[in-house]
Order: C-alpha cells, then structure tokens, then sequence
C-alpha cells in the first residue's frame, strides 16, 4: 500500500528528542515512516505505541516485540495506554494532515479529483459519513459548519446550492458534490475552495478538532517531565488550537498566573514560530506545503 512520504521526517524526530531507553508515542501511526525513524534510535528497552483508527494502517504495523499498534482513535490515548500498562511516556508525535494513501483512494471520498463514494470517515466503524451531512443537515446548519470549518467565503451560497441539488436528487458522490456548488467555485480558484468545502464536511464527519483537544490535554497528563509534545498541523483551525495548548495550557489562548504573577502552564514551547519544511522537501513533497510543525517540553 503506497503510503506518503513522511512530512518534515527530520524536524520530528529531532523535536522528540529520543532517549534510547525511552517510551514514545506516534498518534498517527499511517505508513509507519515516523515510526521507523523512532524505532531506529530506540535501544532494547525502548518502546513505541503506535495508534491508528484506519484499518488500512493496520497492514504496516513494525515487526518488532517493542513496538505495539492499537487501531483505535488517539482521543482515547490514555485509556489505550493504561490497557498497555503503560502510564507514562517521554515523547507524543502528532502528524494531523490525511494520508496520500487515503486521498488516492477514490472511494474513500477524500479526493476531489477522484469520483467515487462521498464517505469521508477515517475510521470506517462509524457510521456517520460526509453523505448524511450533505442529504441531511439543513441550510442553516449546512452554512454553520462550512463557515466554522472550511473558511468558506461564500458558505452560504455553497448550503443553498447543495440543498437545491438534493432536492432533486440525493448527493451520492464526490463528483455529485462537486457539480451542486460548480457555479460557486470562483475561476481560478476551483481547487481550492472544493478543498475547503471538504475539509468543513471531514472535519465534522470524524470530529477531528474535538479529538485534537482531548488528545492535547490526556498528552499533557501522561508525558514525563522533560517529555517532548511534537505536533504538526495542516489547516489554521488546527494549528491555532496547538499554538494556544503549547503557549497557555489551554485552547482559548488565555495566560493564568498565580498569586505573585506567574505564567501557569503545563509546557513550554521549543520551538518559538511553526517549523515549515525546506524548499528542497517542499520540491519533492506536494503535501509539506501546508505543513506547521510545534514542539513543546513537559515543565
């Protein structure tokens, strides 16, 4: 299975800054090429867990008796951990964005160049998929969370759009999709706000900003002092809530101090701006473009 090319592979392994005896954690295991990297500078007494709530990554997991991978969402990271006796860990790595083998996959509907079931679940145990959303939320709602998730200018003209084309028949696939919001697609930039319509309905279909936040908060709890958080997001929605966790402890951005005026907080960041990926990746990697790295220290 032709998996990405993992994004900034460097930036993270050198972010976590891996201890030989060390526990990790990669939250999205995929193709397993973050994985590798940190199982190469792992000694005997290391360890590597592994979580991956799409089956398909199940195919790649690491041959090895220190590496372990549970196919479950990382929202659940903690609960999983403890069942694996484990309760705390050196280094938590994040890589956010959808994997190329999930985009070149026409029937998982993340493609929209690919035609194929409008689907857009990552853990395919779920029923809900962006083809309820679209055939069954009103115009209001529809308009709510395209303006809340993809951004979009026009979210409005997009929701009426799309229930006008369901009235006269269910919106089944992508390209279906694709053909209710045509006339709202500005020239020039056609690809783009396709892009953004589909990240609004993937980001509600697998509850993607609330699983980031639980995630964050239970990767707070469970890393050892001096423990390293790398995280690297693809979208601001993303990489805004993982800015103000690294900077305040908390997803609104807001410094609590104590009684003589000091910062409470959990972390501190490593890395003051986002890393962003060389021009000579950026070159070779189609998906780097839009990639933020972060690192932050357990205190």
């Amino acid at each position: 299975m032709s998996y990405h090319l993992p994004v900034m592979l460097n930036e993270c392994i050198e972010g976590l800054n891996i201890r030989p005896d060390g526990t990790y954690v990669d939250v999205t295991f995929g193709g397993g090429g973050h994985s590798r990297a940190i199982m190469e500078r792992l000694g005997p007494d290391g360890r590597l867990i592994g979580f991956d709530q799409d089956d398909d990554a199940l195919q790649n997991a690491l041959d090895d008796s220190r590496f372990v991978l549970i196919h479950e969402n990382f929202r659940y990271l903690k609960n999983y951990l403890r069942l694996h006796a484990v309760r705390k860990v050196d280094g938590v790595l994040a890589d956010l964005g959808v994997s190329s083998h999930q985009f070149d996959e026409a029937d998982r509907g993340f493609s929209t160049r690919l035609n194929g079931e409008l689907d857009l679940r990552m853990d395919r145990r779920q029923e809900l998929t962006a083809k309820d959303l679209v055939n069954n939320l009103d115009e209001r709602e529809l308009t709510g969370l395209l303006r809340l998730y993809g951004e979009l200018p026009n979210a409005l003209q997009m929701a009426k759009a799309i229930c006008k084309a369901r009235a006269e028949k269910a919106i089944e696939t992508t390209f279906d999709l694709r053909q209710a919001v045509e006339r709202h697609l500005p020239r020039g930039m056609e690809n783009k706000y396709l892009a953004m319509l589909f990240q609004a309905l993937r980001i509600e279909v697998n509850g993607e900003l609330d699983a980031l936040q639980a995630m964050l908060q239970q990767a707070v709890e469970i890393l050892n002092p001096g423990g390293r958080l790398v995280v690297m997001s693809y979208h601001s929605l993303e990489d805004r809530l993982v800015k103000n966790f690294f900077k305040t402890g908390n997803f609104e951005g807001k410094l609590e101090k104590d009684f003589y005026g000091n910062a409470i907080v959990p972390l501190k960041p490593v890395t003051r701006k986002p890393v962003t990926a060389s021009e000579e990746e950026l070159q070779q990697n189609n998906r780097s473009r839009s990639a933020k790295l972060r690192v932050a220290e357990k205190l």
